[in-house]
């Protein structure tokens, strides 16, 4: 039986379309483009001259750079927090702006040191609206010295105010804070910036932010005193960490105070400069992530060199 010629093109088309349909369901995915680097940041210590740390952040943020994971050591720590909160640039900058020792210090004389740094231990709820590690946007590592083993301790899960203040207890001049029967003591003796803590996290690219701590002038109070040695020693040290970074940025900040939180535009500026001079180097990097080098193993077998 012939069928109308409407009939006939009706049929025609269904049949194509259920072949373009079964094309579509049995094809093979198309191969996806390698993804980007996954970037950490180290934020090192330095009191008031963790605030170049956040000149960093900013021209990372403004190069369209990611920062996937997160890690700080003693006053990079609490700039961490603060940006993987979720707060903004501007909004960390007033707050640095406006800190003072009072917000997480007190003088209290005794054996173990010149003040109590309790007060820290707020410092994340109080100010920045967080308490817990699992409240943040981006990965964090704290990182804090055990006096006992002379090893680094991270803290990566949990409450977010001890890990702040033992990563923040420097030695001589705040009491060690003793968490799970140890003692421990500000991050820079064990990681004074803590590479490997992003290595374990996952980070493909490992920035390094170091702040060098003032020298070469006269000290004007034992926190100079204690500070100024710190310096001599941390200067002298074999700084593995240097070795395990993929990008270190060196903010020129060692003519700052450890109080000079007055001083965020200068500090901040700081920070960016040094940021900008390292871009090229960042870019490459991730460029070398995203295209690396063909190797012999790599190459497909027609192009293979012969022996």
């Amino acid at each position: 039986m012939k069928l109308p010629k409407n009939k006939k093109k009706v049929l025609d088309r269904l049949q194509k379309a259920v072949e373009r349909v079964r094309q579509f369901a049995y094809a093979q995915p198309a191969e996806e483009p390698p993804g980007r680097p996954r970037i950490g940041v180290a934020l090192g210590g330095g009191f008031a001259r963790g605030i170049a740390h956040l000149g960093v952040l900013r021209v990372l943020q403004q190069e369209k750079i990611p920062v996937d994971f997160l890690a700080g050591t003693s006053a990079g720590s609490m700039l961490a927090i603060a940006y993987a909160s979720g707060h903004t640039i501007p909004e960390i900058t007033r707050q640095a702006k406006n800190t003072r020792f009072r917000d997480f210090g007190n003088w209290k004389l005794s054996w173990m040191g010149l003040a109590s740094n309790q007060r820290l231990e707020h410092y994340p709820r109080k100010y920045l609206g967080v308490s817990t590690f699992e409240e943040l946007k981006i990965p964090l590592a704290i990182a804090a010295s055990d006096l006992g083993t002379g090893e680094a301790v991270y803290f990566r899960r949990g409450p977010l105010g001890p890990a702040l203040r033992a990563s923040c207890a420097y030695p001589g001049m705040f009491v060690p804070v003793e968490i799970e029967g140890r003692m421990l003591v500000d991050g820079f003796l064990a990681a004074p910036v803590p590479v490997n803590a992003l290595r374990v996290m996952g980070a493909d690219i490992v920035i390094a932010v170091f702040l060098e701590a003032a020298s070469g002038r006269k000290p004007s109070s034992i926190v100079d005193v204690i500070s100024l040695s710190f310096a001599i020693l941390q200067r002298h040290a074999d700084l593995e960490w240097r070795r395990d970074a993929d990008i270190i940025i060196e903010p020129v900040v060692k003519d700052f105070l450890w109080d000079d939180f007055e001083k965020t535009p200068e500090l901040m500026a700081a920070g960016e400069a040094a940021a900008r001079a390292a871009l090229p180097n960042i870019r490459l990097a991730i460029e070398a992530r995203q295209n690396p080098e063909p190797t012999i193993e790599s190459l497909p077998q027609r192009s293979r060199i012969k022996k």
